[in-house]
């Protein structure tokens, strides 16, 4: 279960769902790409108080579990993690770039949901470490082309 976060006058526990489409829903989010994305947020993490609980990914989105302090409302810590996260990807990944016409990485829009620690913590925790799974244990013992 996550910590209360404790500061000078308050204790808190906010704790969001956030997911994050890539524009064009292009699938660009390979091992490597999601590899570098977890590294940036942990940067992110040092950063500012943006504390990344899980992070999920499939070809052509990401979940994040995220707990945050009061200061930082929803709008800021999605700016915050799309800003950061396109511009090291891009300069990491620079084929990412081209796949996706050299313009935004992120979609405009997002999806947040509340996550409550005594109710659905754990369920969306598990959520969010299940992605990409399924689609590898369906597609694993396809056939290759190439």
């Amino acid at each position: 279960m996550s910590e209360h976060i404790v500061k000078r006058h308050n204790k808190n526990l906010l704790m969001y769902h956030l997911v994050l489409s890539l524009k064009y829903r292009r699938k660009a989010v390979t091992t490597s790409v999601g590899n570098t994305l977890k590294d940036i947020c942990q940067g992110i993490e040092e950063r500012y108080e943006i504390f990344f609980l899980e992070i999920g990914y499939e070809e052509d989105h990401v979940h994040f579990l995220v707990q945050s302090v009061p200061p930082n409302c929803v709008d800021e810590i999605v700016r915050v993690i799309k800003s950061i996260t396109a511009k090291e990807l891009f300069k990491r990944h620079p084929e990412v770039k081209k796949e996706l016409w050299g313009g935004k990485f992120w979609t405009s829009g997002y999806y947040v949901n509340t996550v409550g620690q005594y109710g659905n913590e754990d369920l969306i925790r598990q959520y969010v470490e299940d992605q990409g799974k399924t689609y590898e244990k369906i597609f694993e013992g396809q056939l290759k082309l190439f």
